[in-house]
């Protein structure tokens, strides 16, 4: 054998992996998703609900209103806002007025404890909130009626520390916020929930988190985050790190996507995969085994026989396919999924750019500021902070 044949069938071989872990996360998704617990848990301990709030997502008030339609006993809701200026307050003072039974509290302002806007918010409505169970929530997030008795279940072991949520995307049908739900429900979800199979869950995800005051405060509480660019990451590495256990919910919510372009998809899915990179550099790496299209097209490319490579295609797609309706459609109840075939090889394609692009030196825009990553913190760009 050549040593150029024996770099192609190593290549070939590796080009394998994919699918061995299109299988893997079938499984994890087949024993993670019938052990749903039910939503009529009588464990109703009292919870604040903490919402961080910078400006309005797409059906803002739905969003916030879904909260409000909790089938449970005692609850309240916080908002924090920068200023009064912001487009946010009106919707919220409306939901006050809309939803009187609820106790709901709109904050302005928050001390800059940190470069994170989100975490310096979630510092002062700790401190305010009248409960010892909370629950952080991004804006854009919405949730079904069952959501806060299905998160909170879980605390009833003390040996657990935080819940956490999957969560599955609605767009208003641009193909680019389409190509990140599609994401959510799959490829992402399905990474989650091979680590979940794998080994103890180490890890939040920041559309949900829920912990206690009390597990707060053994890690130095949100002000020992207020630097850290995965804040959501670090919350429940901390608090694994003391010995408690973090509860991946089979309960999913709904991120609520804007109209985006492709330049906008493009930013945030890159953030999110330099996220990963700055929390745990392995594991960003590790993810070239999950680049099923790349691998796939590789595969078809060296095949040295027409044969061998119709076999890549067809265990892409059959695999794949089964691996989407395993985890998406089945498991996260997205059946938006059913309506777009095309969505594993257009976002196969997408996250393999995406992924790629990630390895470079980038700067983070959020919020209207751009950052650079040191060392996991947000350190402002010079620029932009003289201005």
């Amino acid at each position: 054998m050549t040593a150029g044949a024996a770099i192609r069938d190593a290549l070939l071989l590796l080009a394998l992996a994919p699918f061995g872990y299109f299988i893997v996360a079938i499984i994890a998704a087949r024993r993670f998703f019938p052990s749903r617990p039910s939503d009529a848990s009588d464990f109703t301990p009292p919870v604040s609900i903490l919402k961080p709030i910078y400006g309005l997502d797409r059906e803002t008030y739905e969003n916030y209103a879904s909260f409000c339609r909790q089938d449970y006993p005692e609850f309240e809701i916080l908002f924090c806002v920068s200023d009064l200026q912001d487009p946010a307050v009106p919707v919220i003072r409306k939901l006050i007025d809309d939803f009187p039974e609820r106790s709901i509290r709109l904050l302005i302002g928050a001390e800059r404890l940190g470069a994170s806007d989100k975490v310096n918010k979630l510092c002062r409505m700790v401190r305010q909130a009248r409960h010892d169970v909370v629950i952080v929530s991004d804006s854009d997030v919405r949730v079904e009626a069952g959501f806060l008795r299905a998160v909170v279940a879980p605390f009833r072991d003390p040996r657990v520390g935080g819940v956490t949520c999957l969560y599955r995307g609605m767009t208003d049908g641009s193909l680019a916020a389409d190509l990140e739900a599609v994401g959510n429900s799959t490829d992402f979800a399905a990474g989650v929930l091979v680590a979940w199979l794998l080994g103890p869950v180490n890890f939040m995800l920041g559309a949900v988190m829920a912990t206690s005051k009390k597990h707060l405060g053994e890690i130095g509480g949100f002000e020992s985050l207020a630097d850290y660019f995965s804040d959501d990451y670090e919350l429940g590495n901390r608090i694994a790190a003391r010995g408690y256990r973090i509860e991946l919910s089979s309960f999913p919510v709904s991120i609520v996507y804007p109209h985006e372009t492709f330049g906008d998809a493009f930013r945030h899915q890159l953030r999110w995969n330099l996220s990963i990179r700055y929390s745990r550099p392995w594991g960003h790496l590790g993810l070239i085994f999950t680049q099923a299209f790349a691998w796939s097209l590789l595969g078809c490319l060296l095949a040295p026989t027409g044969l061998v490579s119709f076999a890549y295609v067809a265990a892409y797609v059959l695999l794949g396919g089964e691996m989407v309706r395993a985890v998406g459609i089945y498991g996260m109840k997205d059946v938006s999924l059913r309506k777009k075939p095309w969505g594993l090889i257009l976002r196969g394609a997408f996250a393999f750019v995406v992924w790629v692009i990630s390895f470079f030196p980038q700067r983070i825009r959020w919020r209207e500021q751009e950052f650079r990553v040191r060392e996991k913190r947000l350190v402002a760009v010079a620029s932009r902070q003289l201005q």
